[in-house]
């Protein structure tokens, strides 16, 4: 009972936080039904999930170019 109390808080944030559309009610709903999913998964489908997350976060940090990367940089040829 308090997973759902705290799954449905949370995915109300998170979807006040962002720009999908999605409402308030409709957040909290996602988010009853992301702890009720979580609660099935096995540890390591969680860490293979949580893995995937972050790597389609950095992924898309590279394609947008919003990333901490700094650019690189060639140095010049030297003469001889």
């Amino acid at each position: 009972m308090i997973g759902k109390v705290i799954g449905a808080y949370m995915g109300d944030r998170l979807a006040k936080n962002t720009s999908t559309g999605i409402g308030g009610a409709g957040g909290a709903a996602l988010g009853v039904i992301a702890a009720a999913a979580l609660r099935r998964l096995s540890l390591p489908a969680m860490i293979a999930l949580g893995a995937g997350g972050y790597l389609a976060k950095k992924l898309s940090e590279k394609n947008t170019g919003t990333g901490d990367a700094e650019p690189q940089t060639t140095k010049p040829a030297k003469a001889a």
